[in-house]
């Protein structure tokens, strides 16, 4: 059997692989660039499977600036990303996210706000009333203050994703249909990776973008991550209002999510600490909705006391146990094995700005960005990089 040589193998084929690629060509177009997807219809990728959202309201810094970088692209995403005369569509819309605020979040909030500002963002510090003209639907039930981004919205996620794919393509990468079982490794080198037919492919540089399977992969290559597949769920439901604009999506202080599709259609969904763990369970459970979030969601919106349940999907987080932030560059103590994991939630808003680290990380070049706050290092050592005091995002 032939062996393969690359310059780099990534490991998954979504929106973060298909990014990292990208950059990795734009840098330097003489690159053999190998993507290895287990799955290319992405039926559980968590790609396609999250809310499609992206905000600049973060508390860290890194965040902060990621987002303003992925808006930037986002812009010019259709004429970026035109491949044989076709632009992709993202299907980008800007409605905002409204964040309501309660006395344990108020003030940790401002300090956000006056961050994201100094970093030229867009936010507006609201009053309860001014919550309320924003979104006439709530009864500002536990709402002290709010927070407004007008530039962050929802996008279609697999629009992102094709888009990439497809631009990778064209610039020469290598898309494989295949699964691995083994990243290989001599010594503290990594030195390639084994499919589950037994084929190798050979590279000094190997990036970990497997998603909810991230911790699976590490192990495979001898390391660890704390990175724990997580399920998370959203349901659909039709309505009898019809506002005259979409309505910003709309974060309530208990964790509780609510984002207009147009017309009377509302996505919702919240994070529970029972939500199973595990990479073997996409089920969504209309019960979920019906027990433990529609009883809170009409004491916050009470004309959702009639509705019709449409559908739901569920997915999986790659949840990061210990602070819930991504996992960004090179193991510690496997040299070439790159990491991109650990978003909890924020990979899909964050895969242009980590796309272009880890890929000049990888070709040695001085950050654009530097995310190295968020390095596999503190890993080691133990020290947590939590986006709010709270320890929840």
């Amino acid at each position: 059997m032939s062996v393969k040589n690359y310059d780099v193998i990534i490991v998954g084929g979504g929106v973060m692989g298909c990014a990292t690629a990208y950059y990795l060509l734009k840098f330097d177009s003489k690159l053999k660039v190998a993507i290895i997807e287990k799955d290319p219809s992405y039926e559980f990728a968590s790609t396609p499977l999250s809310d499609g959202n992206m905000r600049i309201q973060f508390n860290i810094k890194e965040n902060i600036q990621m987002s303003q970088y992925g808006m930037e692209v986002m812009q010019r995403f259709a004429d970026e990303f035109e491949v044989d005369g076709v632009k992709p569509d993202a299907a980008f819309r800007q409605q905002g996210n409204l964040f309501v605020l309660d006395e344990n979040s108020k003030d940790e909030s401002y300090e956000g706000y006056l961050l994201q500002k100094s970093l030229g963002c867009e936010v507006e510090w609201l009053t309860p009333e001014e919550v309320g003209k924003y979104y006439p639907l709530y009864n500002l039930k536990d709402c002290v203050a709010g927070t407004f981004g007008p530039k962050d919205g929802t996008m279609s996620p697999m629009g992102v994703l094709n888009g990439y794919k497809k631009k990778v393509i064209q610039l020469g990468a290598e898309y494989i249909h295949a699964e691995v079982s083994q990243v290989l490794r001599e010594g503290n080198q990594v030195v390639g990776v084994k499919l589950i037919n037994n084929e190798i492919l050979q590279s000094n540089i190997v990036m970990n973008a497997a998603g909810a399977w991230a911790k699976y992969l590490a192990e495979s290559a001898g390391t660890t991550i704390p990175v724990e597949p997580t399920k998370r769920q959203v349901t659909i439901v039709e309505t009898n209002l019809h506002s005259e604009k979409v309505l910003p999506a709309l974060f309530l202080p208990s964790g509780l999510y609510v984002i207009h599709e147009g017309e009377g259609m509302f996505m919702i969904g919240k994070c529970f600490n029972d939500d199973y763990v595990g990479v073997d369970d996409f089920v969504w459970e209309r019960s979920m909705f019906e027990e433990r979030m529609w009883e809170e969601l009409v004491a916050y919106l009470p004309t959702f006391d009639r509705l019709k349940i449409s559908r739901g999907w569920a997915g999986l987080y790659e949840v990061n146990t210990l602070d819930s932030n991504a996992i960004l560059g090179e193991s510690p103590d496997l040299k070439g094995f790159y990491f991109a994991n650990g978003f909890s939630g924020h990979g899909f808003q964050q895969c242009h700005a980590v796309g272009r680290y880890i890929a000049e990380l990888m070709l040695h070049k001085t950050p654009t960005l530097d995310l190295s706050i968020f390095s596999p290092n503190r890993i080691v050592e133990n020290a947590p990089v939590f986006e709010s005091r709270r320890k929840i995002i």
